[in-house]
């Protein structure tokens, strides 16, 4: 591989009133490398390309896979979450994480570019869109200077790829400010299936409040049983969808499977679990006839958003946007529930001495953000004030309530 002549800055400075906005891509190599291309949106005609060497690249991801908690083949998620704490619950190890990746994945010139527009005062939107080599990489959390993340620079998105989101079949649906909220919130799974069990604690107050902010827009309710058939029905006219639960991952990316209340009867592509359990599949979703999705959309659940790391690149958040979708806010990776949370923390694992917050109620508390984030203006930006005070909290304190094992773990795609 080689890497292409540097560009020239004065390329790109001059931006008018525009708002500068980045859509950065990576594409794997067949020897190990990556290209990563970037042009922004005043500038189409002057894309930038460069190759990162197999070699400069392979040291960072080697000590990043051991930190991705999503299950490897033969391994719990309760293993894989243990795993990933020796470096999300070591403040100085997840520094030293977070600086190997930035240093890897983002090329010089870009950084130069993204400095000259903070220091003239403009604040940039940062679109990417990954490879499958690094579809579980934590861009807001990478660590771009002292004390500073990617989210202190910029808003940090994903960007789907074209096919979907250019796709004559997608129809975006308007967006509904004020219009009905539909909350699956810890839907009821049936059968007692380990694995799939309640994610909040029976009572928590943090998601209550939230959704009680809603008022008489919210439709739907903690601990709901919801079958596929009464959510697509509740979505055809609402403004927004807040799934918090379980997702699972299936063989290739539209088998990703979101589970509510459906039992054996449902009709779906999903096979039935334990004799008692039918999940919800991308591509139910997706292909199936009847499902219109509001423009605002929210997964929180384990991997809800890591159909980057497939060969097929489409799974539950590429399902809602062809169905009509524009802000997705999805996890890269497995997520602990507060109980998790303590549990890990409990475990002895991390070298970290710093004093914890436990009882945690870092989950509920997420849930509340992205919640709150899904309401405004401009979700992206609500995300990432959220996770900048996170970052600094966690830099500050060490405290495991402010890994990045969870704020690192969202991110917000745009169509």
């Amino acid at each position: 591989m080689v890497t292409m002549d540097m560009p020239r800055l004065d390329e790109v400075s001059d931006i008018g009133e525009a708002r500068p906005t980045v859509q950065v891509k990576y594409v794997d190599t067949n020897d190990g490398g990556v290209w990563v291309t970037w042009r922004w949106e005043h500038a189409l005609d002057k894309p930038r390309i460069w190759g990162i060497q197999p070699a400069q690249l392979a040291g960072a991801m080697a000590a990043f896979a051991p930190a991705i908690p999503t299950p490897q083949q033969g391994e719990s998620a309760d293993d894989a979450l243990r795993r990933a704490w020796l470096v999300w619950g070591d403040l100085e190890r997840e520094k030293q994480l977070s600086w190997a990746l930035s240093g890897s994945l983002i090329p010089g010139m870009l950084g130069v570019e993204l400095n000259h527009f903070l220091e003239a005062g403009m604040w940039p939107h940062v679109r990417i869109q990954p490879s499958r080599a690094l579809g579980a990489v934590p861009w807001q959390a990478l660590r771009v200077d002292e004390g500073e993340r990617m989210v202190h620079n910029g808003d940090v998105s994903a960007l789907l790829p074209a096919s979907v989101r250019n796709s004559r079949r997608r129809a975006a649906s308007p967006d509904r400010p004020n219009g009905s909220v539909v909350a699956a919130v810890n839907p009821v799974v049936p059968g007692r299936i380990p694995g799939l069990g309640s994610v909040l604690r029976e009572h928590e107050p943090i998601v209550e409040e939230s959704l009680a902010t809603l008022g008489d827009r919210l439709r739907g309710s903690v601990r709901p049983h919801l079958s596929r058939a009464q959510l697509r029905d509740a979505l055809g006219e609402a403004g927004r969808l807040l799934y918090v639960g379980h997702v699972t991952g299936g063989g290739y990316g539209l088998d990703t499977r979101l589970h509510l209340t459906d039992g054996p009867e449902g009709a779906g592509r999903a096979e039935v679990i334990a004799g008692q359990h039918r999940p919800l599949t991308a591509a139910d979703i997706a292909f199936d006839d009847g499902w219109i999705v509001p423009a605002r959309v929210a997964l929180i659940a384990c991997g809800s958003g890591r159909e980057a790391t497939f060969a097929d690149p489409t799974g539950l958040v590429s399902a809602v946007a062809m169905r009509g979708a524009r802000w997705v806010t999805s996890a890269r990776w497995s997520l602990p529930t507060d109980v998790g949370l303590e549990w890990l923390q409990a475990s002895g694992l991390s070298a970290s001495a710093t004093e914890s917050s436990a009882p945690f109620s870092t989950f509920a508390s997420m849930v509340a953000a992205v919640n709150d984030a899904q309401e405004q203006a401009d979700p992206v930006a609500a995300l990432g004030a959220w996770q900048r005070g996170q970052a600094d909290l966690w830099e500050r304190t060490g405290d495991a309530a402010h890994s990045p094992l969870i704020w690192g773990a969202l991110t917000t795609t745009v169509s």
